[in-house]
């Protein structure tokens, strides 16, 4: 049997140190109760149960307030719990007339969840505070109880803000959404339910961009029949932010 090399002496005696080394970290650094219940430290749970209660729950909230939670429950913050606006209420419940819950008023609360934010769904109502009624209280247009017709706004930058920022610094910028999509009235109060109709044929974009088009010269041009061929104009072109002449 061959001799071990020497150079890896060395080595196999830090790999050797390493494993020691995780082994005593683990042993002091990993708490006693980790991995009874799952992998976490279920002395946690106690820890938590510890905690003082401040949150009351919107089940209490209803037994005063059940009119304000029927209109919650009707409109699209229904999946919210009041403490979410109010702040947590278990001392009010315990006691209302020795502390009140917070009542948002101003600009800087709703923005939390409905400023522009691309990571934010598409459909999800979002906007440009600077821009919005800039120095208004949102509930004096809003009913943040309830916020339905007639709050809802018409135009498709209230839900589709990341698309119409695209569109605004692209060639379609003086474009409006409804030469493109169908939009069904009810779209704007039902957006899930009711959606707008997206083109399915070539025959829209060939409207402007044909050839034979009747629409003004410095619009890019091509024969869509043979340009296309068997592909949708949109398999290669995205129409938010199209290119520039071709």
């Amino acid at each position: 049997m061959g001799r071990i090399p020497q150079q890896l002496v060395p080595l196999g005696l830090l790999f050797v140190a390493g494993i020691a080394a995780l082994a005593a970290a683990r042993h002091f650094l990993v708490p006693e109760t980790f991995g009874e219940y799952g992998h976490y430290r279920a002395a946690a749970v106690d820890d938590v149960r510890a905690l003082p209660a401040i949150y009351a729950g919107y089940t209490v909230c209803a037994d005063c307030h059940d009119d304000k939670l029927e209109e919650v429950h009707g409109g699209r913050h229904r999946g919210l719990s009041c403490e979410v606006c109010h702040d947590a209420a278990l001392a009010h419940a315990e006691d209302p007339g020795a502390m009140m819950p917070g009542i948002p008023r101003g600009r800087e609360f709703c923005p939390v969840c409905h400023s522009y934010n691309a990571a934010r769904p598409s459909g999800f109502p979002q906007i440009i505070t600077s821009l919005h009624n800039p120095g208004k209280s949102c509930m004096g247009c809003h009913s943040a109880h309830q916020p339905v017709t007639p709050d809802t706004p018409a135009e498709c930058s209230a839900c589709h803000r990341e698309i119409v920022n695209q569109k605004s610094v692209s060639h379609h910028a003086s474009l409006k959404c409804s030469t493109c999509h169908q939009v069904p009235p009810g779209h704007f109060n039902e957006p899930r339910t009711v959606r707008a109709v997206k083109p399915s044929v070539n025959a829209l974009c060939a409207g402007c961009h044909d050839r034979e088009a009747d629409s003004p010269a410095e619009i890019p041009r091509v024969d869509i029949v043979s340009h296309a061929g068997r592909y949708k104009c949109w398999d290669c072109h995205y129409p938010h932010f199209p290119e520039g002449r071709l």
